[in-house]
């Protein structure tokens, strides 16, 4: 294990500060079933997390300030999530994860995702220090970043990377930014591959990584006419009710259906999966749930509108015993009253 670690620094790094006002533009909404998802929460430090299998090169989790990474520390890395289902990919899909890259790097790309047909290569989504390439079936684009990320500011910083893939279109997100969007493309794939090419000592990683079927704003306002919405893409801090900024594209969208409806009133819900105290679980859910209603009445909803409570681990609606039932059941719910 000494080898396999070497190179790689493991002080605390600095986490790249977003203001959720930053966002309030967002608009993407992450898909409404998991796939695959890992926190890396069940990994120990300095071990392969067993939730992925290993192509070729080498990678490792490890500790970034209070939050586990995976690193890639080799050459040619490949990684490609453990799903039961050999062709897991949908038609519609959105595929969420952080990453970070060194600035001793450069010019290197970084973390990038492949997405294949059977074993066969189809697309090619990669990222560098200005920009986001998307390498497709007679497509090639080059999304260019803002100045805000571009360059100097982009690398020794985590970073949020979205894709959105629904019918024959391609979103690509960096942070609270769209960068680039592909408007027609036919290509069909089955799985993806997670790859970087590293070196040693210079820290490139991710973490995060969530994989769903489905995203499309419009069926939230389908969802909460009908009476529930549940939604996977309000994000939290691990273990506390800190909402994460990436989580404005789905809170956004939410906004503007209790804008439409003003006479909708909704219960917000926290549910929890069963790791972890059933006591603690109950409160952090309820303190999550109050989170998000205080997001949504600082952005015009009115309070009398909405009811918040935590139902911790007791409302599972997947099995606990899988991560991706676990993925599942950490969730926040909107209940038309």
């Amino acid at each position: 294990m000494k080898n396999f670690l070497a190179g790689i620094f493991l002080l605390p790094l600095p986490c790249l500060a977003q203001d959720i006002k930053a966002y309030q533009n967002y608009d993407f909404v992450a898909g409404d079933k998991i796939i695959f998802a890992d926190d890396l929460a069940d990994s120990p430090p300095g071990e392969f997390d067993p939730h992925w299998k290993l192509i070729e090169g080498q990678a490792v989790v490890n500790k970034v300030s209070d939050e586990k990474a995976f690193f890639i520390t080799k050459y040619y890395t490949k990684l490609a999530p453990r799903v039961k289902t050999p062709a897991y990919l949908p038609k519609n899909f959105t595929l969420e994860f952080d990453s970070y890259l060194d600035a001793a790097y450069d010019s290197n790309e970084g973390i990038y995702i492949q997405f294949l047909n059977d074993t066969e290569p189809v697309v090619n989504i990669r990222s560098n220090r200005d920009y986001s390439v998307f390498d497709g079936p007679d497509t090639k684009l080059n999304g260019e970043y803002p100045k805000a990320i571009a360059a100097e500011n982009y690398f020794n910083k985590w970073h949020h990377y979205a894709i959105a893939v629904k019918d024959n279109q391609v979103k690509i997100y960096c942070d609270q930014y769209r960068v680039l969007v592909v408007p027609e493309v036919i290509f069909k794939a089955t799985s993806l591959l997670v790859g970087g090419d590293a070196s040693d000592g210079k820290n490139m990683m991710f973490r995060n990584f969530k994989l769903a079927a489905g995203g499309d704003m419009n069926l939230i306002g389908k969802a909460f006419t009908d009476g529930k919405y549940i939604s996977h893409g309000i994000l939290f801090d691990v273990n506390k009710a800190t909402l994460k900024p990436e989580s404005m594209g789905e809170i956004n969208a939410i906004v503007n259906v209790l804008t439409a409806n003003p006479n909708l009133k909704v219960d917000v819900s926290g549910h929890t999966d069963a790791d972890g105290d059933d006591a603690s679980n109950l409160k952090l859910s309820e303190a999550r749930a109050n989170t998000v209603k205080s997001q949504l009445v600082s952005m015009g909803i009115e309070a009398t509108r909405l009811t918040a409570k935590g139902y911790g681990e007791t409302k599972p609606i997947a099995d606990n015993a899988t991560f991706e039932g676990k993925a599942q059941n950490r969730r926040v719910e909107f209940v038309k009253q």
